[in-house]
């Protein structure tokens, strides 16, 4: 009984039980590169195709940054050109006024929480900047 254990496992016994296309030397040569060139190589399949995906995103991010720097450029030949914009974007990116000028700034509790988050203020300390809703609650 041991005996016959080990002689299903022989090499002849194997080659005749192996279908007749694996018996072909030229398929098991195309099966070998086919592994080779799909797992074993270093420029294989997998590795392509993740090389592929990476070149596809850095295509759209760069054109996505050509974008934004063709509309930066617009924007700032705008500074350039009209007072009257360079005034608008002073007043509300740097919240400057004129001297005469009274400034109200309302914030709404999205812009207060990204406030804090800039500047690391405590939830403790008073906001910077009154909030809308306190005007409501009085």
């Amino acid at each position: 009984m041991k005996g016959d254990f080990w002689q299903r496992f022989t090499l002849t016994s194997l080659a005749e039980r192996m279908p007749s296309w694996m018996k072909n030397k030229y398929i098991l040569t195309i099966l070998i590169f086919l592994v080779w060139i799909i797992l074993l190589d270093p420029n294989n399949l997998i590795s392509r195709v993740r090389e592929i995906q990476t070149r596809n995103r850095l295509e759209r991010e760069k054109e996505y940054y050509i974008g934004r720097i063709e509309e930066e450029r617009r924007k700032l030949n705008e500074l350039r050109t009209s007072n009257e914009t360079l005034e608008k974007y002073a007043r509300e990116q740097y919240r400057m006024k004129k001297a005469d000028e009274d400034l109200f700034i309302i914030v709404t509790p999205v812009e207060e929480r990204k406030i804090r988050r800039e500047r690391k203020v405590s939830k403790t300390e008073k906001p910077a900047v009154k909030r809308a809703s306190d005007s409501k609650k009085r």
